[in-house]
């Protein structure tokens, strides 16, 4: 992950408490646990790094340990609950040395912050062990696979070596799948569920936003084995495959609950950096800048009087910079018309609709934006936010279509974290939550994942659910008793 400095004043913040007031209105405890119409002596749970525990992007002891369906399934025993095991990383740190790239950096261990230049920086660790397999110890009720889209679950040799190799299979379910050629479905169909957890979907925009929008929009395209792994899901696709879980999930009656996913522009990785993040420009900066891009400018007239861009798009594109108000950053825009025969790059500056990526902080600091363009790998233009938000909707349409179809509990997650990235965020017991980046204490160093304290806010959201369909009695979780960013 790139540097990204925070600042002591927003470290303060983190300490900051309000009022005893508490937004977590439908607490139970007073009353006698019970299952009400539910069965919780067999429940399994299906995701993705949301349900596994993953977060500080990595997999690791203590995040497992605080994942939201291991919290809900203590609760669960309370109310005749069985058993509940997850497949356990091998360590505290994450990662795989066998598999860990340097250059990306996928599969390093977990992000820890460090004072860097004066300034607290997330950064990753070393990759604890190799991959290991700990199919022996299973059944597993945490089916939850980092990196898995909705179509990815009922996929048959998801955990095949073979497809480890050529990368249509994934390691982490290559750890614990019953089989080479299983799906996550079916291991979970296996154990016989009486209740079951569905929160699958964010990748399948996820990973197309996360990348800045180098993936495609694969709306039309029916075959998910043609996808690449930053395309977005034709969203008749997800409709399909999550249709089909949920029949085979309760087909012997379980009963169960379903999540919505949130939108991007909830979460820190798309919100910490202002779309327009070039401020405090001294007047001699100002006129350096500008006359470096005369020569561009100069070139996108000429392009204009040739008629190869339009009046709009040769606004849209000029480069200019003012002294005293905030700027949009200088980028890359691949969806602008290609001037390269002429010599001129596709640039244009950000506007409030674009939405730069949280590993952008560090480029903006050292020339990104200004002195040299950031690439398109930092910014989610808002073309591209377009494409994410309407996938985004469909998708949901469909999860609450599909639950009130079987008429299964329902968890508006999505509404959770708009209501987290609010200016009051929630509060429970005198601490106030928010979405801020590491100091709001829900989201994780790597700005997409929960901390335990975040996960413990989903897990009562889930909760309410299942007691408002069920009418069962299930204790909420105490959010504060939970870890949140460490700080060194």
């Amino acid at each position: 992950m790139k540097k990204i400095l925070i600042s002591t004043v927003a470290v303060s913040a983190l300490l900051f408490t309000v009022s005893c007031k508490t937004d977590f209105d439908t607490d139970v405890s007073s009353v006698a646990v019970t299952s009400g119409e539910a069965n919780f002596s067999k429940y399994v749970a299906l995701g993705n790094s949301l349900t596994s525990g993953y977060r500080d992007n990595a997999l690791y002891i203590d995040g497992q340990n605080e994942s939201y369906p291991s919290m809900i399934a203590k609760q669960m025993q309370l109310a005749g609950g069985g058993a509940f095991k997850q497949p356990m990383m091998p360590n505290n740190s994450g990662g795989f040395t066998n598999l860990f790239n340097p250059t990306t950096g996928d599969f390093a261990g977990k992000y820890v912050l460090s004072v860097v230049n004066g300034a607290l920086t997330p950064g990753p660790t070393a990759p604890g062990a190799a991959l290991d397999n700990v199919t022996s110890g299973g059944p597993y009720q945490n089916l939850g696979v980092p990196g898995a889209k909705s179509f990815h679950l009922g996929a048959n040799g998801y955990r095949s070596m073979a497809g480890l190799a050529n990368g249509t299979a994934n390691p982490y379910y290559v750890r614990f799948a019953t089989s080479a050629t299983s799906s996550v479905i079916a291991d979970a169909v296996s154990q016989a569920p009486t209740f079951f957890s569905l929160w699958i979907g964010n990748n399948d925009v996820l990973s197309y936003a996360t990348s800045g929008g180098t993936g495609v929009d694969q709306t039309g395209n029916m075959n998910p084995g043609t996808y690449g792994p930053n395309d977005i899901t034709d969203p008749t696709v997800f409709a399909g495959v999550i249709s089909n879980y949920i029949t085979a999930l309760t087909a012997n009656g379980a009963k169960g609950v379903m999540a919505n996913i949130p939108n991007v522009t909830s979460i820190p990785y798309f919100t910490t950096v202002p779309a327009m993040p070039i401020a405090g420009l001294a007047a001699a900066q100002v006129t350096q800048l500008n006359t470096a891009y005369a020569q561009y400018n100069g070139g996108l007239g000429q392009a204009k009087a040739a008629g190869l861009i339009s009046d709009a798009e040769y606004n849209e594109r000029l480069i200019k910079f003012t002294a005293a108000v905030p700027n949009g950053a200088v980028i890359v825009d691949k969806d602008l018309t290609n001037l390269s025969a002429l010599g001129l790059p596709s640039y244009r500056q950000t506007t409030a609709k674009d939405l730069i990526l949280l590993p952008a902080s560090s480029v903006l600091k050292t020339g990104g934006g200004t002195s040299s363009a950031l690439t398109d790998r930092f910014v989610l233009t808002a073309k591209e936010v377009a494409k994410v938000l309407a996938a985004t909707t469909k998708y949901n349409a469909s999860l609450k279509s599909i639950a009130d179809s079987k008429n299964l509990a329902f968890v508006d997650a999505s509404a959770k974290m708009v209501e987290l990235g609010g200016a009051s965020g929630i509060q429970f017991d005198g601490v106030k939550y928010t979405a801020t980046f590491v100091t709001g204490g829900t989201f994780s160093l790597d700005g997409v994942h929960l901390t335990g304290r975040g996960y413990a806010v989903i897990a009562n959201e889930f909760i309410k659910a299942i007691n408002a369909k069920y009418k069962s009695t299930l204790p909420q979780v105490n959010a504060n008793m939970y870890s949140g960013v460490k700080f060194p």
